[in-house]
């Protein structure tokens, strides 16, 4: 079956790797990504869910993140942190991936179908949004905060296989990021 359609990420495919915005925010914050991980291992713990896949589905808002997170760094860190600029600081760090940018306008012009699925965050959407021409590429954007699910839970990829209009998998291809 030949492909149709090119399925790419945003972070760490048409951006520059995500490992790079998070040592900013250790930078900037003084708070170790050991301390985070850990807050955060806790957090999954009491509620059952891990919080940043929460974000990510958009169940929980950022300031609601960030506030749940500073109060439980509190226990390794003494101290509440200052977390309100996370989204400033990890963004600033990030930038274009032009070769991959420039590869994906030309997949749309040699007329594959193209869409964008990404694990996001719903307040970043303008930010991310405007580092990238979005909608001159991509005919579909699936955004996990925005249909409730997230990679790598496969009701993600059939919506996004559905929204382009009932595609089979073997149709397509797909540019994964990894998280880092």
């Amino acid at each position: 079956m030949p492909i149709e359609a090119v399925i790419s990420d945003f972070g760490g495919v048409l951006t520059t790797p995500l490992f790079g915005s998070f040592a900013a925010v250790q930078d900037e914050t003084g708070i170790p990504a050991e301390a985070l991980g850990a807050a955060m291992v806790r957090i999954a713990e009491r509620d059952g869910e891990h919080p940043l896949f929460e974000l990510e589905r958009g169940r929980i808002s950022e300031e609601r993140f960030l506030a749940e997170l500073g109060e439980e760094l509190a226990t390794d860190l003494g101290h509440v942190p200052e977390l309100h600029r996370f989204s400033e600081i990890y963004f600033d760090a990030l930038d274009p991936n032009e070769p991959m940018i420039a590869l994906m306008r030309g997949l749309r012009g040699r007329g594959f179908r193209m869409a964008l699925l990404t694990n996001n965050i719903r307040e970043w959407e303008p930010l991310w949004r405007a580092m990238l021409p979005v909608d001159e590429i991509f005919e579909l954007v699936v955004d996990s905060a925005c249909v409730g699910i997230r990679k790598p839970e496969p009701e993600i990829y059939e919506l996004t296989l559905e929204r382009l209009g009932g595609l089979a998998p073997e149709a397509a291809l797909a540019a994964n990021g990894a998280r880092g």
